[in-house]
């Protein structure tokens, strides 16, 4: 039987429900301190600029061809030689580039596990007047900070956009579209832990997936004896634009002036791509040219709202918009 409560203690025994209590509280707040302390380690700070975090690679509400992403252009600055850029040549404008090929959405090639660019910078940056950058390598060390991009990426993008306002000016290509391409494509050419080299590089290569016809895949068999992507069986997208070689070898220039058309090259890649999307006289700044040429890269309604909404945020950041 158990023992009864004695009368006469009835102090004790509040005592001890106190000092119950007390070590209750003593541990909750112990967590709650502990609750703060992960918050303030895991969250980002309250003064972080929105221009240092990456854009999100989220779909735009837009409908296709019904509107084309905020314009923005370079304004006037002195860009670098680019001999051998072809384009005088014929585009080969015999197929689209696209679909499930292994250009981008489907085959898993394009980076979208890879994490944006954490800068910051000036809301003039895009401004190729007044004081205003001079050179292209200017204009692209000022914008990078503001739009996310790296500056070795951007002067590639920028660069396609004068060679192409000098040699295709109907088309009316921005850099801003080629960087929402570039960065769904390859994060500017470091998908998948690459670094893009001062030479406009990634170490290592970037090359896709086998296309090989498995699922949501297109079968493409071998057009290059592998000298571009390595694979003497099928075809694999390539560098940092994802380019197939078959259409490589139909719009692959080079815009470094090392002699060579190179799809690992960044510069080569940015141009070629520029090329490809004017292909057909397109104009880009025209809602039907801009969704006509996005999509014959990626048949895909959710990837070129992707890059619309790429494009876009990165023209408004660089206006300062």
């Amino acid at each position: 039987m158990p023992e009864q409560q004695r009368p006469g203690l009835p102090g004790a025994s509040a005592r001890a429900v106190a000092a119950r209590l007390l070590v209750v509280a003593v541990v909750l707040a112990v967590g709650a301190a502990g609750v703060w302390l992960v918050g303030r380690t895991v969250s980002p700070g309250t003064g972080s600029s929105s221009a240092t975090l990456a854009l999100p690679l989220e779909p735009a509400p837009v409908e296709p061809g019904a509107a084309v992403p905020a314009p923005d252009s370079i304004g006037d600055v002195e860009a670098p030689a680019t001999p051998g850029h072809g384009e005088d040549g014929g585009d080969g404008d015999d197929g689209a580039e696209g679909g499930d090929d292994g250009k981008g959405g489907d085959d898993g090639r394009s980076g979208r596990d890879s994490s944006g660019d954490d800068s910051s910078g000036s809301p003039d940056a895009g401004d190729g007047g007044g004081s205003g950058p001079r050179t292209l390598g200017q204009w692209a060390d000022r914008l990078a900070d503001v739009v996310g991009v790296p500056s070795r990426a951007l002067a590639a993008y920028g660069n396609a956009e004068l060679v192409l306002r000098a040699h295709r000016p109907e088309c009316n290509l921005s850099w801003a579209t080629l960087a929402g391409i570039g960065r769904i494509e390859s994060d500017h050419g470091r998908y998948g832990g690459s670094v893009l080299g001062v030479d406009g590089r990634p170490a290592p290569p970037i090359i896709g997936i086998a296309l090989d016809g498995s699922e949501g895949v297109r079968a493409i068999p071998d057009t290059d004896g592998g000298s571009l992507d390595g694979d003497t069986e099928h075809d694999r997208a390539v560098g940092p634009m994802q380019f197939i070689p078959g259409t490589w070898s139909r719009f692959g220039v080079d815009a470094s002036g090392d002699g060579r058309a190179d799809p690992q090259q960044i510069d080569d890649a940015a141009l070629s791509a520029g090329r490809y999307l004017c292909s057909g006289g397109r104009d880009l700044a025209s809602a039907e040219g801009w969704w006509d040429g996005v999509l014959a890269y990626n048949n895909s309604a959710e990837y070129g709202r992707t890059v619309f909404g790429l494009a876009d945020g990165y023209a408004k950041r660089a206006r300062g918009l």
